[in-house]
């Protein structure tokens, strides 16, 4: 079964004073669902290391922005630090994207995409793939839509295609007047 990830990740104990909005978009751009958590409390930083690069994703004052495009197999979160600087882009590829009780969700497939704002794109957790494959929770079919999606991704990135990043900071401020 696939993990069901929320938008407003309600369920995250490591923030402990959050602020949260949400909206429908239905534009030439984009159409499908944002979301914007403002982390205002935490319990502890959160950092991430990439060979070289340790990136701190969430502290005090952070911001995660998840765009969640209808009939897409992927889902972007664009996560800034408390001076509002895009620290990367965490792209998972999934399933399908919906909604459940007024509350974006995303059906997981495992693999993810990081991009760095230097430009440097890694391709995680394709052995969290390959096990859930292992172990029956995927089939082939899953394996394959997962492998497409992040091979076709990649080639946007690459060639600067991928235009869903470039509406980080318009989808942000459409959300940043809607915290509560």
């Amino acid at each position: 079964m696939l993990k069901r990830k929320y938008g407003d990740r309600s369920e995250w104990k490591r923030v402990l004073k959050r602020k949260y909005a949400q909206s429908y978009l239905d534009t030439k751009e984009f159409k499908g669902y944002i979301t914007l958590l403002h982390t205002i409390k935490v319990t502890e930083p959160l950092s991430v290391r990439y060979g070289e690069h340790n990136i701190c994703i969430v502290n005090d004052g952070y911001m995660w922005l998840q765009q969640f495009p209808l009939d897409k197999k992927h889902a972007v979160t664009t996560m800034f630090d408390a001076n509002g600087n895009i620290v990367q882009w965490y792209i998972d590829i999934c399933l399908e994207n919906g909604i459940d009780e007024d509350t974006p969700w995303m059906d997981d497939l495992f693999l993810d995409i990081v991009l760095l704002p230097t430009g440097e794109v890694i391709q995680k957790d394709h052995d969290e793939l390959e096990e859930a494959l292992d172990n029956g929770i995927i089939d082939n079919s899953l394996f394959s839509i997962a492998w497409d999606e992040a091979n076709y991704l990649t080639e946007l990135i690459n060639t600067r295609n991928f235009e869903l990043l470039n509406l980080s900071n318009k989808h942000k401020e459409i959300l940043v007047g809607k915290l509560k």
